[in-house]
């Protein structure tokens, strides 16, 4: 799954779901089977995340199961149901309010829903209550340099092309495709890529769809591949065609060409993830609140980031 302005205004905002392809390439070409990327783990009902330790998933967090009392949950794992022993989120996360659907669903001004979204801290831990053995877990990148990078993103969401967009009746959980894409921007909480048209797009060139939330945007191939985005949301920039077709109660069509998703930039979480796979199970500690805070260098008490009129936060 993703979030996608478009899924705002079917929930309003995107969130990100199958992988979106080229109208003029065969999407037989997208599809691969599911052991070309074994730790892929599928959310109950849909989303994705990533095996990054023995008993550990890093997903979106918006698209982390919920847990609630006396109520056992699991995700699959290289097609193994593995149970889930507790669902860390990151500290502060808080789920897009119901209140700004309304008024955007209300209004067609979507700018303060992209305004939440971009200031989320969306990414959540999943502990297993045993550890996978038989499944190589991904690394992390580290770096900085996302920027330019040519990034490879698989999932099972909704399918559709770049001319005609996301197939609003496709299932949210089909067949494993994966695309490419270049990392055209980043800040503190995301590295974001455009869905470019032929001929400027890459030859597989292609998008998360609704379904794909928390899967991977991973670089290198084989044993050096590394981990450097989840699938979060997504959007049209102000001067996208889309906006002049568009008006409260019809249709809002994801996936066009044009459509800029943003992925959740593991790099700036790197700390907060170890902390929490290297601390004993217990309630939020001091260490993690810090590190929260770290993700915004002005503190908890910062307002909201404001997304910029061009459509992309300010890196």
């Amino acid at each position: 799954m993703k979030w996608s302005l478009a899924f705002c205004l079917l929930a309003v905002s995107t969130v990100v779901g199958a992988v979106v392809v080229r109208t003029d390439v065969d999407d037989a070409k997208y599809r691969v089977p599911a052991s070309a990327f074994p730790a892929l783990v599928d959310m109950p009902d849909e989303g994705h995340g990533v095996l990054i330790a023995p008993r550990w998933v890093v997903t979106a967090a918006h698209a982390a199961p919920m847990q609630m009392q006396g109520m056992e949950n699991e995700v699959s794992v290289g097609g193994v149901a593995r149970r889930v022993k507790r669902v860390i989120t990151y500290p502060g996360y808080k789920k897009l309010p119901s209140q700004l659907i309304t008024e955007a669903l209300a209004s067609g001004d979507l700018s303060r829903v992209s305004a939440f979204l971009a200031s989320s801290n969306d990414i959540a831990l999943i502990e297993l209550a045993s550890p996978v053995t038989e499944v190589t877990p991904v690394p992390l990148y580290r770096g900085k340099k996302e920027v330019g990078m040519v990034v490879h993103l698989v999932g099972k969401g909704a399918a559709g092309n770049g001319t005609e967009g996301q197939d609003s009746h496709s299932s949210h959980r089909t067949v494993l495709r994966r695309a490419f894409n270049v990392i055209a921007g980043a800040d503190a909480r995301y590295v974001w890529y455009r869905f470019d048209a032929p001929p400027s797009a890459l030859p597989l060139e292609g998008i998360t769809g609704s379904g794909d939330s928390g899967g991977p945007l991973l670089i290198g191939d084989g044993h050096s591949r590394q981990l450097v985005g989840l699938a979060s949301w997504s959007r049209y920039p102000p001067d996208h065609p889309f906006w002049r077709k568009w008006a409260p109660g019809r249709p809002f069509v994801e996936g066009l060409y044009g459509e800029i998703v943003y992925a959740v930039r593991i790099s700036s979480y790197v700390p907060w993830i170890e902390g929490v796979m290297s601390a004993p199970a217990s309630p939020r500690s001091r260490h993690q609140a810090a590190e929260a805070d770290s993700i915004n260098p002005a503190g908890p008490r910062t307002p909201l980031i404001r997304a910029p009129a061009n459509g992309l936060p300010e890196s």
